[in-house]
């Protein structure tokens, strides 16, 4: 009987030990994940010469509100190789050569985590987002076999909203990797871009018909042309899709 009750006795003082393990590790756990905030750069926008922030919070067990902010300082387009082999068109080329472009963004969302708790997992994430676009280009347009330019500048805005499928990783301690899988978008675009210069009829003609190739997806757009110079308005519909692979500190 006395080896029976020690036997117990043991017992009881290793599921004690065992739980108190258990709950240390656990408050460690959740020490390390405490943190309601998560700061984070996009490392896959870093190339095309955008620097993309995202903040995200907790607010519930497994819903977070964030915002976006993504700014690309004016220049050249990105991977301008890459498009002129896309493009293979030596005069459409050339009219991007001298072509500058930039724009910011914000990107207001809320995520739901599929998982047991908000910050890790799979998420949906219904989101919108707000753009501007600058460009500013010499347009090239003949007359007669003679090369003529008018200065063309201007600014697009457009408002998207879309929903982001993605999966958020504990790298260790208070590191995360946020991987934004697929977010299509879709909304509206309202631009213009204008150039003065005197034109005679002539010039005006064919700066006229060469301003109607000009194709921008989804968009529409209207071309005015007088002695005094041209204009591009730009509306209609505006879609895209939203990817990235971003780097965060929690805290």
């Amino acid at each position: 009987m006395k080896k029976l009750f020690f036997l117990l006795a043991v017992l009881i003082s290793a599921a004690s030990v065992n739980a108190q393990d258990k709950d240390s590790i656990e408050r460690k756990s959740t020490s390390i994940d405490s943190g309601n905030s998560l700061l984070k750069v996009n490392l896959l926008s870093l190339p095309l010469r955008n620097f993309s922030l995202a903040y995200e919070y907790k607010i519930g067990r497994k819903v977070t509100a964030g915002l976006g902010v993504r700014v690309m300082p004016k220049g050249g387009l990105p991977m301008r190789s890459s498009i002129s082999n896309l493009i293979d068109d030596p005069d459409a080329d050339r009219q991007l050569d001298n072509f500058k472009t930039g724009n910011v963004a914000f990107t207001p969302e809320i995520r739901f985590y599929m998982g047991k708790q908000a910050m890790r997992g799979f998420y949906l994430a219904p989101f919108a987002r707000i753009s501007s676009y600058t460009a500013e280009m010499p347009f090239e347009f003949d007359v007669n076999n003679t090369t003529q330019i008018i200065p063309l500048s201007g600014k697009l805005n457009t408002f998207t909203g879309g929903l982001l499928l993605g999966a958020q990783w504990k790298l260790g301690g208070k590191v995360y990797l946020d991987w934004w899988m697929l977010g299509p978008q879709y909304g509206s675009s309202d631009g213009t871009l204008d150039g003065k210069r005197a034109l005679n009829l002539q010039e005006q003609q064919e700066l006229r018909n060469q301003l109607q190739d000009i194709e921008i997806p989804f968009a529409e757009t209207t071309t005015t042309v007088d002695a005094n110079g041209a204009r591009l308005d730009i509306k209609g519909p505006w879609a895209g899709l939203r990817a990235g692979l971003c780097l965060g500190i929690r805290f």
